[in-house]
């Protein structure tokens, strides 16, 4: 009897939809992942993906968009959004996030994102967080962006469109180099701020240390 070969990114990808098979089975199951990036930034929003792919084909090289370069992430950001059945983004500024607090805000994101997909979604793969006052069912894992197929594709999603985002900003604000740090806190970005203070898309809890406010 034959044996089918598959090559390793096959096997990796079997791997990384473990969690999500176990799902796909059940009856009446719409299943999305959600993750959210900028959370850490000192400028910018944050921004969450909530997407719903088929279980078959399944977009090679989906991973936590942190371990792809930029030019992988686009290529697969590409992929992504041409065989989804739907993908939504929430988004919370940078003075809500200051107006909340980044847990708070952070959470605003997931739940817009989840909210605003066209789609009955039934279940929720979710990176890290818990609990979200919405009525899917919600899985949580840590680290789910490596864990999950699904999580995955949501962190490349909101980092593509995010990136995109910072880097059009940097057209109104270039002394802060938003096209290559996108809004982090890189020693160039740190001393640009002590330079020339901060403008609309800082968040002011996070840089009052820096700025010595």
């Amino acid at each position: 009897m034959k044996q089918m070969i598959k090559t390793k990114e096959e096997e990796r990808l079997y791997s990384l939809t473990r969690i999500e098979r176990e799902l796909w089975m059940q009856p009446g199951v719409v299943l999305a992942g959600m993750d959210e990036v900028g959370r850490g930034s000192l400028a910018g929003p944050v921004v969450a993906a909530c997407v719903v792919l088929p279980p078959a084909p399944l977009v090679r090289f989906v991973n936590d968009s942190k371990k792809l370069t930029a030019k992988r992430r686009s290529e697969v950001y590409e992929s992504i959004t041409k065989q989804a059945e739907g993908f939504a983004l929430g988004w919370v500024k940078a003075e809500a996030v200051d107006n909340r607090g980044i847990l708070k805000a952070t959470r605003e994101a997931f739940c817009l994102a989840c909210t605003r997909i066209k789609l009955p979604v039934t279940d929720l793969l979710i990176d890290a967080l818990r609990d979200l006052p919405v009525p899917m069912r919600q899985h949580s894992f840590i680290h789910g962006d490596a864990q999950s197929y699904l999580i995955g594709a949501a962190s490349i999603i909101a980092k593509v469109l995010r990136d995109k985002y910072m880097e059009e900003q940097h057209e109104l604000y270039p002394q802060y180099g938003f096209n290559k740090n996108k809004g982090y806190g890189t020693a160039e970005h740190i001393a640009a701020l002590k330079n020339y203070g901060p403008c609309p898309l800082h968040r002011q809890s996070f840089i009052k240390g820096i700025l010595g406010a």
